[in-house]
C-alpha cells in the first residue's frame, strides 16, 4: 500500500472494513491501513462506517434514554452546548398598538460538555472468529449495543458527573426534588405531577422501578379498589417507564420521577471504537475486543424533570 493511500484512508472507505474485519479476525498486517484512524488514547480503531450505523440502530433499539431522550452528537471537539427553552408567548395587539420585542438570549442556557469513557469487554472463540458462516460484525454489533445500554442507563440515571454524566438523580444537575414523603402513597404521585410545570407535563412520563411499579398497583382504597386503575402502562394518563437503575423506596431513595425526559441529552463524543486483544487470551484459542463508548448526559432543564425524595 502506498503512503498516500494510508494518509486518506477513513473509516468510510471499503479498504477500512475490510482490513477492520480482518484485523478482529487476528489476521497479521492490517494494522497499518488502519493506523491513521487510531484513537491514541485507548490505542482503539472506530468501528467502519457500515458497522458505526448498524451500531447506533441497534443501541436506539436497546438504550431507554436513547429513545426517550434527545440524541446529540459532538465529535469536533466541541466543549459547550446551549439548550434553549422560553416561556415566551404570542400576544394580542389593537390595531396601532406597539409591538413588543422579546430579548432571547436569556433562553439559552450553557452546558460545559465532558467525555465520559465507557468501556466493554467481550471474548470470542476463534473457532466462531474464523467459521465463514459466523457474521462477526453483526455479532459485535448488536453484543455491544446491549452491552452498553446498560451501562448508559445506569449513568444516565445514577450517575454523579464525575467521570461519568450528570444522572436524573444526581444531587448537582440532576432532577429537582417536586415533593417529599415519608412513604409513597399515591397521594404523593399527585403531588409530584402537579410540581412540574405545565409545559413539561404535557410529554411528561413516569419512572420507577419493578418493585416500586408493584408496590403502587397493590395500593388499595378503604373500599378495597385497587388505586391505579385504567392503563396498565399509564398513571394519570401517562406513561410509565421502567428503569430498573431507579431505586426502590427506602430513606433519601428518588424512586419515582415525573417530567419530560427530551430534556436529557445524551451527547457522543467520540464514535465507538474497539481494541483486539490476541496476545493475553491465545493459550485459550480466544480473542478479546475491548470497546470504548464516548459519551455525556444531563437534565438541560432541572425544573422539566422531579422526583419524588423518601424521608424519615
Amino acid at each position: 500500500m502506498n503512503e498516500n493511500k494510508i494518509i486518506t484512508l477513513h473509516t468510510g472507505d471499503p479498504e477500512y472494513d475490510i482490513n477492520f474485519w480482518n484485523f478482529t479476525r487476528g489476521y497479521e498486517g492490517c494494522e497499518e491501513a488502519l493506523s491513521m484512524c487510531v484513537d491514541r488514547s485507548t490505542g482503539a480503531y472506530p468501528l467502519p462506517m457500515v458497522a458505526q450505523n448498524k451500531y447506533s440502530d441497534a443501541l436506539r433499539k436497546k438504550s431507554l434514554f436513547r429513545r426517550i431522550g434527545t440524541n446529540i452528537k459532538a465529535l469536533n471537539n466541541g466543549y459547550r452546548i446551549f439548550a434553549k427553552d422560553c416561556e415566551d408567548m404570542a400576544m394580542w395587539v389593537p390595531e396601532g398598538g406597539s409591538i413588543p420585542i422579546y430579548e432571547g438570549i436569556e433562553d439559552f442556557t450553557e452546558h460545559k460538555l465532558e467525555s465520559c469513557k465507557l468501556a466493554a469487554f467481550v471474548k470470542l472463540d476463534e473457532d466462531f472468529i474464523h467459521d465463514v458462516s459466523f457474521n462477526i460484525e453483526n455479532y459485535l454489533t448488536e453484543r455491544l449495543a446491549k452491552n452498553f445500554a446498560k451501562g448508559e442507563e445506569h449513568g444516565f440515571v445514577n450517575g454523579a458527573g464525575k467521570a461519568e454524566p450528570v444522572g436524573i438523580l444526581a444531587e448537582t444537575g440532576g432532577a429537582e426534588i417536586g415533593t417529599t414523603a415519608t412513604t409513597l402513597t399515591f397521594e404523593d404521585i399527585y403531588k409530584l405531577f402537579f410540581s412540574v410545570k405545565p409545559e413539561y407535563r404535557t410529554n411528561g412520563s413516569f419512572m420507577m422501578n419493578d418493585e416500586t411499579s408493584l408496590y403502587l398497583r397493590t395500593l388499595k382504597d378503604d373500599a378495597g379498589n385497587f388505586l391505579w386503575r385504567g392503563i396498565a402502562d399509564a398513571l394519570m394518563g401517562k406513561p410509565v417507564i421502567i428503569s430498573n437503575e431507579m431505586p426502590s423506596i427506602g430513606v433519601s431513595a428518588k424512586p419515582v420521577a415525573f417530567g419530560d425526559f427530551s430534556y436529557y441529552w445524551v451527547v457522543d463524543r467520540k464514535l465507538v471504537s474497539i481494541r483486539t486483544l490476541k496476545e493475553k487470551f491465545t493459550l485459550h484459542d480466544q480473542i478479546g475486543y475491548l470497546a470504548f463508548e464516548f459519551v455525556d448526559g444531563r437534565l438541560v432543564r432541572s425544573d422539566a424533570v422531579k422526583v419524588v425524595q423518601i424521608t424519615e
